[in-house]
């Protein structure tokens, strides 16, 4: 058994690893900016948790105290203008930390990439992990797209194959790439804690095929059982108005849809198998790329995604939560209250209430939400597209569509903070109150903290629709409720 520190533990991959380490017998130290965004998750019990900053030496410091062994598994595919300093600069509070500390064995998860000029994203990882490797033994891992369930590669994959028949894409989607399945990917990253001796070095993981992107789109449409997309190279798409196109059409915003374009600039894929010498491949072997579609598509179907790249945070500043209500006075708010009274139990509004977003919609008007999330895409934001990671039950923190759960307390409470394109702050959340009748007492408010004119312009430009969908939307959510009584 052996203490192991891991950073990321919120997102895509540290979210799957830190299970899988738990169970290998390894105690397990996390690092959270917030370490409630961990409430909801099954192993939280069983790990000890760090609050703090990347840059706060003092927070670092302890979670590298006595660790034999760190997982470095943050990355800015968004975020700032200036995300490339700030990497580094948490790299480098992160390597001081771990050599003061004597951490023995430091892991960093890292990309794929040709010789030569990078992007800046490719750029920055590569400075990370010379950073990290300059201040211990330090093993990276070079990834090129990882495909599992939930993650920004498949689900950029996923809807490009699934929403365009038709596609002009650039050049560069007959450039060669090499997928990895995130079940490999986490193989390869839960047996750097079972060596022997630290280990010092960079190395390519990868999938047992190379494609080019068409060709995956187009596996991809075989595997779901789709009509294959037409894919048409023209010269003229540069990486900018490709990133545009990817942003508009999948759920990922224009910042990560820029990254993985510009990581798409030239062929990705392993210069050597050296890997194999350190740790061996999974004893049933490496698993191709259908094979990979095929089991992300099971997991899906199966509402058993464990993690989903929209859940991951960046390395800035979250999002202010709603403050209480006493710390309103002298700040300018728009409310949007409504009640109802229904028959259901809490339990039974609640469980309704879980089902929000995603392909439920939002129990009225399911255009003008849709619409509304296609003006958000236009405007360079997240939209509706994100959808959620289970179709049946929330989690704090999780996301649905342009929206993430800030608050959840059970048959009592569903907060979901904005993160749309916006002048400002939004909020919509939903209270249960037992009523002294016996009934139950659903409480629909919409929130809004204006910035500026134009927030004040914009709450009563779309107010004329508030008038029309909260009260059917309220209206729905207790007849569903009530109806499940019924059953």
């Amino acid at each position: 058994m052996s203490l192991i520190a891991v950073t990321g533990a919120t997102g895509y991959i540290g979210g799957r690893l830190v299970p899988l380490l738990l169970r290998n017998g390894h105690q397990v130290r996390v690092f959270t900016r917030d370490a409630q965004r961990l409430r909801d998750i099954p192993w939280r019990g069983q790990v000890e948790i760090i609050e703090g900053d990347l840059q706060d030496r003092h927070a670092v410091a302890k979670l590298c105290k006595d660790a034999d062994l760190l997982y470095y598994l943050v990355h800015s595919m968004s975020g700032t203008r200036d995300f490339a300093t700030q990497e580094k600069a948490c790299a480098q509070v992160m390597a001081q930390a771990a050599r003061e500390q004597g951490v023995s064995q430091l892991v960093y998860l890292s990309g794929l990439h040709p010789a030569g000029e990078l992007s800046e994203h490719l750029a920055s990882r590569v400075a990370v992990g010379q950073i990290l490797s300059a201040a211990a033994n330090t093993l990276v891992l070079q990834a090129g797209l990882v495909i599992g369930s939930g993650s920004a590669s498949f689900e950029m994959v996923r809807h490009l194959s699934d929403v365009l028949p038709v596609m002009p894409a650039p050049r560069w989607v007959l450039n060669q790439v090499q997928p990895i399945a995130i079940r490999d990917t986490l193989h390869y990253l839960a047996a750097c804690a079972e060596l022997a001796q630290p280990a010092h070095g960079t190395y390519d993981i990868g999938g047992p095929g190379t494609y080019s992107y068409a060709q995956l789109m187009k596996i991809y449409a075989q595997v779901a059982g789709l009509r294959e997309p037409k894919v048409w190279p023209l010269p003229l798409l540069t990486p900018r108005l490709a990133s545009h196109w990817v942003n508009l059409v999948t759920p990922l915003p224009r910042t990560l849809a820029s990254a993985l374009v510009q990581s798409l600039q030239h062929d990705c894929v392993m210069g050597s198998r050296e890997i194999n010498e350190l740790i061996a491949p999974p004893a049933q072997g490496l698993c191709d790329y259908p094979r990979a579609v095929q089991l992300a598509l099971e997991k899906m179907d199966a509402d058993a995604v464990q993690t989903s790249w929209a859940t991951a945070q960046p390395i800035s500043a979250p999002a202010e939560p709603l403050p209480s209500d006493p710390d309103w006075s002298g700040r300018k708010a728009y409310t949007d209250i409504r009640r109802i009274s229904t028959a259901a139990t809490e339990a039974q509004l609640f469980s309704v209430l879980h089902r929000i977003g995603g392909k439920s919609t939002y129990f009225a008007f399911p255009a003008l939400w849709k619409l509304r999330g296609l003006m958000d895409k236009l405007a360079g934001g997240v939209g509706s597209r994100r959808g959620r990671r289970s179709h049946s039950t929330l989690a704090l923190g999780d996301v649905v569509d342009w929206w993430r759960v800030e608050a959840l307390e059970e048959n009592s409470l569903l907060r979901l903070r904005a993160e749309m394109r916006a002048p400002g702050q939004a909020w919509l959340d939903y209270r249960i109150e037992k009523r002294a009748d016996g009934r139950s007492e659903l409480i629909q408010r919409a929130v809004f903290f204006p910035r500026g004119l134009a927030g004040r312009c914009y709450w009563w430009a779309v107010y004329p629709f508030h008038g029309a969908i909260f009260p059917a939307t309220i209206k729905n959510i207790a007849r569903a409720a009530e109806k499940q009584e019924a059953s």
